[in-house]
């Protein structure tokens, strides 16, 4: 198999591909197209933290990105309002009291032993309480949710059983977890497990570890979970305790109406404008111009694609940034077909304006491409979530018209001039006056 051969196969395998993933994958669409929740989250000072300081803030942003992240929100969006306030964009969360639940929730993990001659009662549920006083029952050993490196999960093993959710310390925790459990094996006593200084499980640890406790730092917590709130308190565990507690005080639920229009009207500009570009090609170049425009659908059909394989969130945008790189890799292509102009009127033949057209071009369409790709990069780097989204969009599509450009493009034209009575300069829209 010839060169020429081996690069249609690519283009019509890469083509294939792109067109299965289309009509097989759903697109991701932010909260201005598709609805949402947002949420005003207002930071509060203790006695520990007297003032709100961006760092504290900082701090706080990292923590709520962490679960938002255990919440599985694509391109959600946080920004810090004032000094005290973060707000967050939550695209496709249609249950925004869950989400409060665990962005807001301090989640202060504790373990405790159960001092002696103390009695624990067990409230209207059957689940146990240390009484008005925690700290009269339980004593603190230092075993923090600070010390854990993971919390996940764990389904049921037999029917009738609850979830429950599995934690995994660090080597300080590892210890800890240890040595408490060595002090309580075979007395009859309890750990006190606590969230946010509310007892939620006070297991037994039986005789067996009395000589070394339970080693290796891995632990299950109980207290009658479902699937969903072990989820969610593994999701909050994981990310750590808020530095400072914080109160909701705007909760929005935001309609797809707005977004609905907003893709039908993108979408129109997004189909005008590629109809307009076309039509100008073809008119303009001929011949030449109706093979970029194959590689130009080619594009965007790849294009589209890859943002839906690499789970890529489509905000208004974004979707601005796509109908940008289309003019992107049009450029490319006028650039490669006025070069072959230059070179038919200076006297070569057809075959050999196209190769030296080609490899003229390519520096500068390369300069171009590589100075667009910075400006994405410092609009990533330095934008929100919104600008994000067109920073990769953007990107994407200068990389995928690359590619078309010098593969799909040339290989066409190739196509072309293997025809003999198409090796004429009057395809490229040069007359045999003009053609030295």
């Amino acid at each position: 198999m010839g060169k020429l051969a081996w690069r249609i196969a690519i283009i019509v395998i890469v083509l294939a591909g792109a067109l299965y993933s289309i009509l097989t994958r759903p697109v991701n669409l932010g909260l201005d197209l598709q609805g949402g929740t947002q949420i005003t989250l207002q930071a509060n000072p203790t006695e520990e933290v007297t003032t709100i300081t961006p760092e504290v803030l900082v701090g706080l942003e990292a923590v709520v990105q962490q679960r938002i992240d255990g919440l599985g929100v694509a391109e959600a969006l946080i920004q810090r309002s004032g000094e005290d306030r973060l707000f967050v964009q939550l695209p496709g969360v249609d249950d925004p009291e869950r989400a409060i639940e665990i962005l807001g929730d301090t989640a202060q993990l504790e373990f405790r032993q159960q001092r002696i001659d103390t009695q624990l009662f067990l409230n209207e549920l059957g689940q146990p309480t240390a009484g008005d006083d925690p700290d009269a029952v339980f004593e603190r050993v230092g075993l923090t949710g600070a010390q854990l490196n993971n919390a996940f999960p764990q389904a049921p093993f037999q029917a009738g059983a609850t979830w429950q959710v599995a934690i995994e310390f660090d080597s300080d925790g590892a210890e800890r977890f240890a040595e408490l459990t060595r002090n309580i094996a075979g007395t009859g006593r309890t750990i006190g497990i606590f969230l946010d200084d509310t007892l939620i499980s006070a297991p037994v640890v039986g005789a067996e570890f009395a000589r070394l406790g339970i080693t290796g730092g891995n632990a299950v917590i109980s207290g009658n979970f479902d699937a969903e709130t072990a989820a969610d308190l593994a999701i909050k565990l994981q990310a750590g305790a808020l530095p400072v507690p914080v109160e909701v005080i705007e909760n929005r639920t935001v309609g797809a109406t707005l977004g609905e229009k907003s893709i039908r009207q993108s979408l129109y500009a997004g189909i005008g404008g590629l109809v307009l570009t076309l039509i100008y090609m073809l008119v303009y170049y001929r011949i030449p111009g109706l093979m970029a425009d194959i590689a130009l659908l080619v594009y965007a059909t790849s294009t589209f694609a890859l943002f839906q394989l690499l789970g890529v969130t489509l905000t208004l945008p974004g979707i601005a940034g796509f109908i940008l790189s289309i003019g992107i890799a049009v450029d490319a292509n006028v650039l490669i077909f006025e070069r072959t102009r230059e070179e038919l009127r200076g006297g070569n033949s057809l075959y050999k304006s196209v190769e030296e057209g080609f490899g003229r071009a390519l520096s500068s369409i390369v300069d171009s491409n590589i100075t667009t790709l910075i400006a994405c990069g410092v609009l990533f780097w330095l934008g929100t979530g919104l600008v994000k989204g067109f920073a990769v969009t953007l990107a994407i599509g200068i990389l995928v018209s690359f590619f078309t450009a010098i593969t799909c493009t040339r290989t066409f034209l190739l196509i072309l001039l293997s025809s003999k009575s198409l090796r004429r300069p009057e395809i490229f829209g040069v007359t045999p006056e003009l053609a030295k």
